[in-house]
């Protein structure tokens, strides 16, 4: 698809975030067609190329997490850095930053100056417990957000300490929430001429998805605990083999109910009291589980798969990363795409998500070295020649 047909086509974005959360919106908006120019620190960049497995200095998350940007060195630190900031502000729709708050005021380049360079701007805030209140400068990542988020609490059996969710999946979470409240706040823009800023908290988007547990405790005083999926007393969880692979299912409706028990010979039990209602089937689902853990340990995966299948039951098999890179239909639906890298050839990457029917999002590169396009953004950009890019090289400005 050509560049200018795709739907964040002109848009332009300065990225001062690393790590997750900021990288990942500004990516999510790369792979839709907006410019996205991320700064990192000369010599150092973002901490996410020292994490996780890498490969001749390239760590593989940096690589899928900041693809299709361009990549600039910059110290924010110093006044011509800032400088250079505001300079690009004025020619940017949206600034992302995920340093704690008060830092890009301390440095000239809160919501409040660029603002007035770019009344049109949008400026994206990420931090762990967001912009106000009594935490708000404290540091964090996606445990903590999963932690004061309430997450981690409900996370795992009910006869273990709570498990950490993982994924970092807060980190996403607020990354997808941020790029939903970016494209909230252009249509506004588009229709009044105004810009805004967005506040966006790692812990906020854990616990913004906890499901109905705030409004049982609110309303009944009571807390979930942890018990995996069956907290509503429907059956279902993970359940191993006779040949020792997992399936997971899942049966949270009445009709689901009456068809697993059909399925597993147990026809009447949809009509045992101890199952017949909601207040009554969470206190005996032990009963109903004890029963499909023996179903599973008597059937090989193949025939269990089958007869789920038959009922038309919600069910997965535990897929592993090998599962995944031999199932057809992560190929067809372009979920595994080999990504252009430099010094590579190329990466396996998961495939852009959503799947637009007219504009699809598209993966040009994946995430450069460092550096890889300071010259191109200042002179593509802010028109500074060869000589002027050598001084701030020199100065270790870039």
């Amino acid at each position: 698809m050509a560049e200018s047909r795709l739907p964040l086509h002109g848009i332009r974005v300065l990225e001062l975030a690393q790590v997750v959360a900021g990288p990942f919106c500004g990516t999510l908006m790369a792979e839709f067609g907006a410019e996205v120019i991320k700064t990192e620190m000369p010599g150092r960049g973002d901490d996410l190329r020292r994490l996780g497995p890498s490969e001749d200095g390239c760590s593989y998350w940096f690589a899928v997490d900041n693809r299709n940007k361009k990549l600039m060195t910059l110290d924010l630190h110093v006044a011509k850095g800032q400088d250079i900031v505001r300079r690009l502000v004025a020619k940017c729709d949206v600034v992302l930053e995920n340093f704690r708050p008060g830092v890009l005021e301390r440095w000239g380049l809160g919501w409040e100056a660029l603002h007035a360079i770019n009344p049109r701007l949008v400026m994206a805030r990420i931090t762990a417990f967001g912009q106000t209140g009594p935490l708000n400068e404290g540091p964090g990542y996606a445990a903590i957000g999963s932690a004061f988020g309430g997450t981690w609490y409900v996370n795992g059996s009910a006869d273990r300490p709570p498990a950490r969710p993982t994924p970092v999946y807060p980190d996403y979470m607020t990354g997808l929430f941020t790029a939903f409240g970016v494209m909230a706040a252009l249509r506004h823009r588009d229709l009044t001429g105004e810009g805004q800023w967005i506040d966006a908290a790692l812990y906020e988007s854990a616990f913004r998805v906890m499901e109905y547990t705030t409004t049982l405790y609110g309303r009944q005083r009571v807390v979930r605990e942890r018990g995996g999926l069956q907290h509503a007393g429907w059956p279902g969880g993970a359940f191993e083999t006779q040949d020792h692979k997992w399936i997971v299912f899942t049966a949270p409706a009445q009709h689901l109910f009456e068809r697993l028990c059909a399925m597993i010979g147990q026809p009447d039990l949809p009509r045992d009291p101890r199952f017949a209602g909601a207040a009554e089937r969470p206190k005996n689902i032990g009963s109903i589980l004890d029963l499909m853990t023996e179903w599973f340990a008597a059937r090989p995966f193949d025939k269990a798969m089958a007869e789920l299948e038959a009922s038309d039951i919600p069910h997965s098999p535990i897929m592993s990363m090998a599962d995944i890179f031999t199932d057809p239909h992560y190929r067809a639906r372009q979920m595994l795409i080999d990504v252009p890298a430099e010094g590579f050839g190329a990466l396996p990457q998961p495939g852009v998500v959503p799947k637009l029917s007219l504009t699809p999002g598209r993966v040009t590169h994946a995430g450069a070295a460092l550096g890889r396009h300071t010259d191109e953004v200042l002179s593509g950009v802010l028109g500074l020649n060869a000589d002027e890019i050598a001084s701030l090289r020199a100065e270790r400005v870039v």
